[in-house]
This record gives C-alpha cells, structure tokens and sequence, in this order.
C-alpha cells in the first residue's frame, strides 16, 4: 500500500497537477491538507472518475483538509474531537477514516504565527487535544499513522540554516516538546527509516529562489504506531513535484507499506 501526505496550498489551484500526480504515482491513500475551499467546492467528482474515494473537512477559503482513498474509507471521524476553537470557531484541521485496514489521519496543525500571537497558544493547544485524540489507536494492534503539514520542524536538522529560523515559530521547545508527545504516546517518526535525500526538506518558501537553493524545512510529516512503522519499506519526499509551473510550496511525502 502506498500512502502520502500533500499540503497542496488550495486543491482548485492545483487541481489539475494533483490528478496528474495521483495517476502518475499510484498512491493508494492520500492526506490533502489546506484545501482552501468550501465542501461544496471540493472536486469529489474528478477523484471518483480516477477511482478515489474522498471525505472533507473544509469551510472556506482557509484550512481544509481531505483523505483519498482507492482502498476504502471507512469510519470516518470530521474533526479533532475535544478540538480548541480560535475566535469561537472549530477550524477545519483534522480528518480521519480507515482505508485498506490502516487507521489514518490527515492533519494540518495551526501554524502559531509568531511567539507572542495567541495562535502560538492555540497552536500548542491543538497538539494537547490530538495526543490526546490518537492515544488509543497510537497504542493499539492495528496500523494507525497521522500523516500532514505539523508547522514543526523535529530538529535543526530539519531546517536549511538554524539561525534563520532562531526565535521564530516552527522550531521553539514547546513546539518540539508537542510532536515529542505524540512519540511518548505511542508513535514513531517514519522518514528517518528510508531517506532519499540527505536534507529531505517539503516546504520552501514561494520568494527568493528557496527551492532552487534547497532553503527548505521538513514540517509535512508522517507519524505511525508500531505496526505501520514495522510496515514501512520505503519513505520518501517526490520533489519533482515540487518543480515547474503551479506547484504548490509543498512537496507530497510519500510511505510505502508492506501490509
């Protein structure tokens, strides 16, 4: 079973590429993050004519996030239950379904802004109530994995230049303190196993030439439970999408499964 993860910075925009991606790359499960669209909005009939399966968690021109399936959805929750609500709203972050016999999440953690900005707070509120969310299945028998753009870097490995980024959200303790839980309760950081990149960032920045000169962070990740990570036979970021006109600032993460 392939699996990946892709922040595709809105799915009408990038429409066309992801169904050429998708064709392209056999992926079997895919976690859509920042759909920017309203669920009415969402290309529900193009995926199916590709033979996708698609739930969606979406509002607006904000957020979003979605799962693909060819392998089935099932059990599918909307939301991150015992969520924070920002400004009085529950943004639309999570979404998880059980696709080919694998419990999966796609996610798109608040990005904190700055330190001082109360998103920063919600932020690190929001992993509370997801470590929370997972801990059962993160412990359980089955293969469970969270998968989507977590807006941390794990280490300064993970980042082109660490004093770039000193100060800034998306590297500070608290934040690495946050993915550190989801290990306590039970998950594993999956790329670490299978790398085709010595640096194998997934962001770069849109401005200043980031991706020509590989200025990079490694912030869409993949986080699975003792049975998929056990599974895992390859893992890697497919950069070329990353490349050419109307790309997202996002590469897609992809984690192949020997289930």
């Amino acid at each position: 079973m392939r699996i990946a993860t892709y922040n595709v910075n809105s799915i009408t925009a990038r429409l066309p590429r992801l169904l050429a991606w998708l064709e392209s790359s056999g992926t079997d499960v895919l976690c859509v993050q920042e759909t920017k669209c309203s669920a009415e909005q969402f290309p529900a009939a193009e995926l199916r004519e590709l033979g996708y399966e698609s739930v969606v968690n979406a509002t607006g021109r904000w957020n979003g996030v979605a799962l693909l399936s060819r392998v089935g959805l099932e059990d599918v929750v909307v939301g991150l239950p015992g969520g924070p609500d920002y400004e009085g709203v529950q943004e639309p972050r999570a979404i998880s379904a059980t696709c080919g016999g694998v419990r999966v999440w796609s996610v798109y953690v608040p990005n904190g802004r700055e330190v001082e900005h109360d998103h920063y707070g919600y932020k690190l509120n929001w992993f509370g109530a997801l470590a929370t969310a997972i801990a059962e299945d993160a412990a359980g028998t089955r293969p469970f994995a969270v998968l989507g753009d977590f807006n941390v870097a794990p280490t300064d490995e993970d980042v082109y230049d660490p004093a770039v980024f000193a100060g800034l959200t998306h590297v500070t303790p608290a934040e690495r303190a946050a993915l550190e839980a989801l290990r306590t309760a039970g998950l594993a950081d999956v790329m670490p196993r299978a790398l085709k990149y010595d640096r194998p960032y997934t962001f770069w920045d849109y401005r200043q030439l980031a991706f020509p000169k590989n200025r990079g962070m490694r912030i869409d990740l993949v986080y699975g439970n003792e049975p998929f990570a056990k599974a895992v036979k390859d893992a890697y970021v497919d950069r070329e999408e990353r490349k050419g006109k109307g790309a997202s600032d996002h590469a897609p993460v992809v984690v192949d499964l020997d289930l």
